[in-house]
């Protein structure tokens, strides 16, 4: 290795392979230039940030435990020390990992899809309707507090806000349709 130590104080050290390491003259701050063109760099308020040249996806971790990571595409994802994720994507969709299995999704048009861990979904839509899908039924809520449930033998009731009230067999029939 060959060490350089300029008149401001910076030292600079060049390895075999191409890789450099560059130290502030206040020693606060590192810069490490590989030779396959990542950079590694240590800041002084003690986040590191890694340049990954082959993905173009640069990763930052903070002392808190924080770690954030950009993607090429303006992806970007948030790694909480508790587990929990957030993932911020291109079109403005932002998805929500919790630790505990519990997922949320929230999108541009104003929709929202919460997934609890055993898998069962609710989609609030953004005109105020409202979807459940559970191992059993999905059922759709809406508004003027019409419901709706399918069954997953295939039989259908739906409630209405009037107070009506049908069923449907398996097969389409109506079997009950109480005004």
């Amino acid at each position: 290795k060959v060490e350089e130590v300029f008149t401001d104080g910076r030292r600079v050290i060049t390895f075999h392979n191409g890789t450099k390491k560059e130290i502030s003259a206040d020693k606060r701050m590192t810069t490490i230039s590989f030779f396959n063109g990542d950079v590694k760099k240590i800041m002084p308020d003690q986040r590191v940030i890694y340049y990954y040249a082959d993905a173009q996806t640069t990763h930052t971790a903070y002392p808190d435990g924080l770690e954030v990571l950009q993607f090429p595409n303006n992806q970007i994802e948030k790694h909480y020390p508790d587990g929990t994720q957030e993932i911020l994507f291109p079109d403005h969709t932002v998805k929500c990992l919790y630790s505990d299995g519990f997922k949320e999704t929230f999108f541009p048009d104003g929709t929202v899809v919460k997934v609890e861990k055993n898998g069962d979904k609710v989609v609030v839509f953004s005109n105020g309707q409202k979807e459940v899908h559970a191992a059993r039924f999905k059922r759709r809520e809406y508004p003027d507090g019409t419901v709706k449930t399918v069954y997953c033998n295939g039989r259908e009731a739906t409630k209405y806000s009037t107070g009506r009230v049908r069923i449907k067999d398996e097969e389409g029939n109506i079997i009950l349709d109480k005004k």
